[in-house]
């Protein structure tokens, strides 16, 4: 995993925070300055924090688990889809689905339903049907499509959030909140820290502040994912050493002993 320096995140405008009346008091402590009316974020401490949250990350895509990227900001969509997919990772970022989280049963519903119209649409006989509800299928698929495409792999709930301005996906966090699932965020000075377990302070407007700190969260869970496979392997060579040393013994069916039969005296 390479380094985060200062001077790429300096070049990105990950230091750009929001105007001093529009602040959150509790991001205080990551506030480097004020400058012309809008506050700088400490760099050096969005480095510890970014440090901290890629550690992180790599322990939970070493373990096989997975972290679900949220962005529906038209800045971050692209960034997000684009870095969760070099990852294999979910991501969702269009609208959330309310109770995605809170109710996913419901949400797999959904993808079972969309799975469904793939095979109808694939079926020989569906070009018999008239052509109004082909196109109603079509529609409907390609709706499920855009909400739910980027999750349908996604069999059970995420073990992290990933999320990009935790004040537009409130309701994200919330559900996470709730139950207990980690959460990782880029916090601007406009956020509350408290709410998020590994909060990174910096710019969470700007498309190069968001892809400067995504790249290095990426290359810690590829990293993760690597290590992982390397142990699996290491594991499997193992294996296969302990079954070729092992001695082959050979089963024999043990004999049945004989019955004695005794005759009893017989009383005179």
């Amino acid at each position: 995993m390479n380094e985060l320096k200062f001077e790429e995140l300096l070049e990105a405008g990950c230091h750009f925070g929001h105007l001093k009346r529009k602040w959150n008091p509790k991001m205080a402590p990551y506030i480097f300055k004020e400058h012309n009316g809008i506050h700088v974020i400490d760099l050096q401490k969005t480095i510890v924090k970014a440090d901290e949250a890629a550690a992180a990350l790599r322990q939970i895509a070493k373990s096989g688990k997975k972290v679900l990227f949220v962005a529906t900001k038209k800045q971050a969509k692209d960034v997000v889809a684009e870095m969760a997919k070099s990852v294999d990772m979910p991501f969702v970022t269009e609208r959330w689905p309310g109770g995605m989280l809170t109710n996913f049963t419901t949400i797999r519903k959904a993808v079972k339903k969309m799975n469904s119209l793939d095979q109808l649409m694939h079926d020989k006989d569906f070009n018999n049907i008239s052509k109004r509800e082909r196109l109603q299928v079509q529609r409907e698929r390609a709706k499920l499509d855009k909400n739910l495409g980027s999750i349908a792999d996604l069999t059970r709930l995420p073990s992290a959030l990933f999320v990009i301005d935790i004040n537009k996906e409130h309701i994200a966090v919330a559900e996470a909140r709730r139950l207990n699932i980690p959460t990782f965020a880029l916090v601007d000075t406009n956020c509350n820290p408290d709410l998020i377990d590994f909060p990174i302070p910096a710019n969470d407007d700007a498309s190069k502040s968001i892809a400067a700190i995504l790249k290095h969260m990426t290359e810690a869970i590829q990293e993760g994912l690597n290590e992982r496979m390397l142990d699996k392997d290491a594991q499997n060579e193992e294996e296969e050493v302990k079954a070729e040393e092992a001695p082959v013994e050979k089963r024999t069916r043990p004999r049945r002993a004989k019955k004695v039969e005794t005759e009893e005296p017989k009383a005179e």
